[in-house]
């Protein structure tokens, strides 16, 4: 999942995205077992402002993404049983993730720029965690639920949006921070080694339907997580 990484290691990006996936689904397609599969909205160019679908057409515009989908063909092409969900915005109060990195620079910065223009919603790991034991359940039981799933928080915001709601919270749970000003800017201010969708919006109707599940603001599982790492 390091993005950047990926367009300097393409080998190790297509083995792990793409060649170990249709490894494993072919074992899986051969031992009739179902496969759980963890994938990404970098599958789509990220254009627009409409939340993408499952049936959208995919066209990854960096190597991470091209991988990820490839891994996703692999999964098709292998006849296995699977369910594949496409994520976005993923943190944990566990590892590195924005969320820490935020408070960090905020504890001795008075003065931060944070992209604006690229929107998506904050997706927790406990979430999809939940999200995943509750598909497996229903999913063993009904074959037709099986196939390509969105799951994300409910809500949208941009990475300036999520940063300003991470320094307030932290403020009223007490936290000291240097923070003075905060300026938003677009993601040609700040250039990466892999282009970055602009639209990380993702359409969890077919999810929520399905399997009658209720998914919460992006906010709740924020404002969890940065109280435990707090």
């Amino acid at each position: 999942t390091a993005v950047d990484k990926a367009e300097s290691d393409q080998e190790n990006a297509d083995l792990i995205n793409h060649l170990a996936v249709k490894n494993l689904a072919e074992l899986c397609q051969t031992h009739h077992i179902l496969l759980i599969h963890y994938s990404t909205d970098y599958v789509f160019n990220g254009e627009g402002t409409k939340a993408w679908s499952e049936s959208d057409l995919t066209n990854p515009i960096n190597l991470y993404g091209n991988t990820k989908r490839l891994g996703e063909i692999a999964l098709e092409q292998s006849g296995c049983a699977f369910i594949n969900f496409r994520t976005c915005w993923v943190y944990g109060s566990h590892g590195n993730n924005f969320i820490k990195t935020m408070l960090k620079l905020a504890s001795n910065r008075e003065e931060l720029s944070i992209i604006h223009d690229q929107i998506g919603a904050p997706t927790g790991a406990a979430l999809i965690a939940d999200v995943t034991a509750h598909s497996l359940m229903d999913a063993q039981q009904q074959k037709d639920l099986l196939g390509h799933y969105h799951l994300a928080a409910a809500g949208e915001c941009s990475w300036f949006d999520y940063a300003q709601f991470v320094f307030e919270l932290a403020k009223q749970k007490g936290q000291s921070l240097a923070i003075q000003k905060v300026n938003a800017i677009e993601t040609t201010a700040y250039p990466t080694p892999a282009k970055r969708p602009l639209n990380s919006r993702l359409n969890t109707n077919k999810l929520q339907a399905n399997f009658k599940i209720h998914l919460p603001n992006w906010k709740l599982g924020v404002a969890q997580v940065l109280e435990e790492i707090i």
